[in-house]
């Protein structure tokens, strides 16, 4: 018994006809049929009835059809599984980052993946948000962890990495270091160190400011935290950070819960929902969802 002959068995069965499965596998009827023949002569049963005008099982044919199936879907099984072995340990993947989370642990998640897959190519890349989506959905990009304050991104899987306040940052010595709070329509009209647009904790403060119709006034852009909490350090303004920024500043920044309304700063990860999703991509898909999840939670709230 060959699995040709399973393959010929099933497509005779699901196409009822010798002629159109003979196209489906792409060889010449007489071949099917003689291979089916010699299948049957195997087994010392007729599989099929030839003698109606469309070809149907016997009751041995139907006996028959589940093994055949369970057979070819252990050999796709087999051939899926080696092919995916051999992806993981010569593969390709491209990721993408929102400008600004590098905090977050990537360095130590890729570090970790590359030790257990070290045969595995990663592309990293930085970009804002929207790009990062149009990259992921367009194929370029494999997954990215993208910065969100609206609504989910269509077509893409997700998993939510991070959920933090977002906060406003001042120096000691600054005259709003004494308070605990500062209302959005205070904090607008005060001269502002921020990521750059496209980013999650821009998009969170500029997409708070115009609903409530509000200019903020922006004074300084970078595309590093550690920059932004410098300039603040120095006196240049007040910087927009998620809270866990505050917390390693080590005491150099006094931090302020942003008001009415409150802002917070979500990281998710994305991929596609549908169409091809590499091994290699497959796997740190798993490998940072595990990462993450396994972040004390005083980092991720």
């Amino acid at each position: 018994m060959e699995l040709r002959q399973l393959e010929y068995l099933l497509a005779v069965a699901e196409e009822a006809s010798f002629t159109r499965a003979a196209a489906r596998v792409h060889v010449a009827q007489p071949g099917v049929s003689a291979q089916i023949k010699q299948l049957e002569r195997e087994l010392g049963q007729d599989l099929f009835d030839r003698t109606g005008r469309s070809v149907t099982l016997t009751a041995a044919g139907e006996a028959v059809l589940p093994f055949a199936r369970a057979a070819l879907a252990a050999t796709r099984g087999a051939r899926e599984v080696t092919e995916e072995l051999a992806e993981l340990q010569r593969g390709q993947l491209a990721m993408g980052m929102v400008t600004g989370c590098g905090g977050i642990g990537v360095p130590d998640l890729l570090a970790a993946f590359h030790d257990q897959h070290p045969g595995v190519e990663i592309r990293l890349s930085e970009d804002a948000s929207d790009k990062l989506i149009d990259a992921v959905n367009g194929g370029s990009l494999d997954l990215a962890l993208i910065g969100r304050s609206g609504p989910p991104a269509p077509r893409l899987e997700r998993r939510m990495i991070t959920d933090q306040a977002i906060v406003a940052a001042v120096a000691p010595g600054s005259r709003f270091a004494g308070g605990s709070q500062i209302t959005l329509a205070a904090l607008a009209e005060l001269p502002l160190i921020c990521l750059p647009r496209g980013t999650g904790l821009r998009s969170a403060l500029d997409d708070a400011c115009a609903a409530a119709r509000l200019t903020p006034q922006v004074a300084f852009e970078a595309g590093d935290p550690k920059i932004l909490a410098e300039l603040a350090r120095r006196g240049l303004g007040v910087a927009i950070l998620p809270e866990q920024s505050i917390e390693t500043a080590a005491g150099s920044l006094h931090g302020i819960e942003i008001v009415r309304p409150r802002l917070r700063g979500r990281i998710e990860l994305v991929w596609r929902a549908q169409g091809p999703v590499s091994p290699a991509a497959r796997a740190l898909i798993g490998a940072a969802t595990e990462f993450f999840s396994a972040v004390a939670p005083s980092e991720r709230r």
